[in-house]
């Protein structure tokens, strides 16, 4: 069994309406998303990394 099963499930983020925004707005909601999107980046390549050290150890 995954741990991963235990967790409840999130709901899908309710999408902003795009079409009352200014462009002003929308360049900064595209800069918090792309910062975002590095951030994720950055924790994926650190479980990565735990795993890999992990899958290390653990491997004969």
């Amino acid at each position: 069994m995954d741990l991963d099963e235990l967790e409840p499930r999130k709901k899908k983020p309710q999408l902003r309406d795009l079409q009352g925004m200014s462009i002003e707005e929308l360049d900064a909601y595209i800069e918090e998303l792309e910062a975002e999107i590095a951030r994720t980046r950055e924790m994926i390549k650190s479980k990565k990394s735990v795993r890999a050290g992990a899958d290390s150890l653990f491997k004969r």
